[in-house]
């Protein structure tokens, strides 16, 4: 599929998730086979300001393209500058967020909250587009709240600005990410735009990003929260496209090869000491479905240092081993 100009080659993108979808991650996707990544978003106010966390947040790693820099915000002018700043980093897009449902977020009548307004999301990725020269794109959600479900109008809206693509996923704003997810949204959705329509929504493995196509017809899908902890669910998703393979989940020893090499790239990128505090909850997510995980789980979240996590690490595979397990 294109975005606009941009050539996407592959099956599966990496949604874009704050305080968890760091550089480091994003690099071990794309390992596996993301065929694009988008950033944690990034405040624009933050970054017309000079604020040093945004700015961090904007970085992009060559090896992680093709990749998008996501901003939020809710003032068409803030977001156009912002997005000039933004353009120093070189992104391969700039993504506008009118989809994240935190309070903080919301209450700053940003993320979702835009979707109480389609008008304002067609002047913000109208604004935003006359002054960068690389696509944009809207990621939305189904609507703000289960009254008002208008996810085709604002999708039209984006379009009408000049988005090149738009990013459905099928949730209201106040289901949070609760159950159930509605893909007929996004088919909707991909009826009613020209534009190409990125599916996403409880993509958990490779039955489930069939399932999504399937009964969407989008043209790509962007794996969030499937993703973590299982960076390979990639390359099962190529491998059952590409060759008609179901591969099956890496052995333990393996799992915890990636898990180091998240965390050595994370440890390369902020320091040991910062990287291993947020490095804890993906260590956890990284024992899902192994014996004794909840007790794994619990070891993981007091790591401190590099040299325990690499301990911890084989103690995993020994002890899995002895449980009978592939190590």
């Amino acid at each position: 599929m294109n975005i606009g100009s941009l050539e996407v080659t592959g099956k599966a993108a990496l949604a874009p998730m704050a305080g968890v979808a760091d550089a480091a991650f994003r690099r071990v996707c794309v390992d596996f086979g993301a065929c694009f990544v988008t950033g944690e978003m990034v405040s624009a106010k933050g970054i017309i300001y000079g604020d040093r966390k945004s700015r961090e947040l904007l970085t992009l790693d060559d090896e992680e393209r093709p990749a998008a820099i996501q901003l939020f915000g809710d003032d068409p002018d803030v977001m156009a500058r912002a997005a000039v700043q933004a353009m120093a980093y070189a992104p391969d897009v700039i993504d506008i967020n009118m989809g994240c449902p935190a309070p903080k977020i919301v209450g700053n009548r940003a993320g979702s909250a835009l979707m109480r307004s389609p008008e304002l999301c067609r002047r913000i990725v109208e604004a935003i587009v006359k002054e960068v020269d690389v696509p944009v794109t809207a990621k939305i959600r189904k609507g703000y709240d289960r009254e008002h479900v208008n996810a085709v109008e604002v999708a039209q809206a984006v379009e009408a600005g000049g988005a090149a693509a738009v990013t459905v996923h099928g949730r209201t704003r106040d289901q949070m990410y609760a159950p159930p997810v509605d893909w007929t949204i996004i088919r909707e959705v991909k009826r009613a735009v020209s534009i190409p329509v990125i599916g996403n929504g409880d993509v958990t493995d490779v039955r489930s990003a069939a399932a999504l196509y399937e009964q969407t017809g989008c043209d790509l899908i962007a794996v969030g929260r499937g993703a973590l902890g299982a960076p390979w669910l990639f390359s099962q998703i190529a491998a059952y496209w590409g060759e008609g393979r179901i591969l099956q989940d890496p052995p333990v020893s393996k799992r915890m090869q990636v898990l180091c090499r998240q965390v050595r790239l994370a440890v390369e990128e902020k320091g040991e000491k910062i990287a291993l505090l947020q490095a804890r909850k993906h260590a956890a997510w990284y024992m899902k479905g192994l014996r004794d995980a909840a007790a794994l789980r619990a070891r993981a979240c007091r790591l401190e240092t590099m040299a325990e996590l690499e301990e911890f690490c084989f103690q995993v595979i020994l002890s899995q081993e002895k449980a009978g397990e592939e190590p």
